[in-house]
């Protein structure tokens, strides 16, 4: 019994791990976008930035990652117990041939519920480095407050 021979091709191909890995992520959306009927990362204004909240005693403290963005180009807002950061990242203007991207432009918009006890009125925000901090303050009756005890 002959075995059947296998020819190669006389070009070679060259791997290339970048392409891969764009491969891959492009079946993983679609199968995020199979499943819950839109991208995991999309939100209704676009996609969302990478963004952390923490609480302190005395604020909740927002931070999300705005590098090159403009200071005029960036809302904050806060209305019936939701704050919403919304903006653009604009697409710059290029000399040469863009090879690869791999960064985001367009609108993007990241929401989350502010607890009843904050004080709306005192919100403050800043961009400084890329990075947008948004400082909501805890209302006075949310703070925690330190009870003495005393003998009886």
């Amino acid at each position: 019994m002959t075995l059947p021979v296998r020819q190669e091709s006389s070009s070679p191909v060259r791997w290339d791990p970048w392409r891969e890995f764009e491969s891959l992520t492009g079946q993983m959306n679609q199968l995020f976008e199979s499943t819950f009927g839109q991208s995991a990362l999309a939100t209704a204004g676009g996609w969302a930035p990478a963004v952390d909240v923490e609480e302190t005693d005395d604020a909740y403290v927002v931070e999300a990652e705005l590098p090159g963005v403009q200071r005029e180009d960036v809302q904050v807002e806060a209305s019936s117990g939701v704050l919403t950061i919304t903006g653009e990242f604009k697409e710059r203007e290029r000399t040469g041939i863009l090879r690869r991207r791999t960064r985001r432009t367009g609108r993007f918009e990241f929401r989350t519920t502010l607890p009843t006890s904050v004080d709306s009125e005192a919100i403050t925000a800043s961009l400084h480095d890329g990075v947008l901090t948004v400082k909501v303050p805890k209302a006075e009756q949310a703070k925690p407050r330190r009870v003495e005890i005393t003998a009886s």
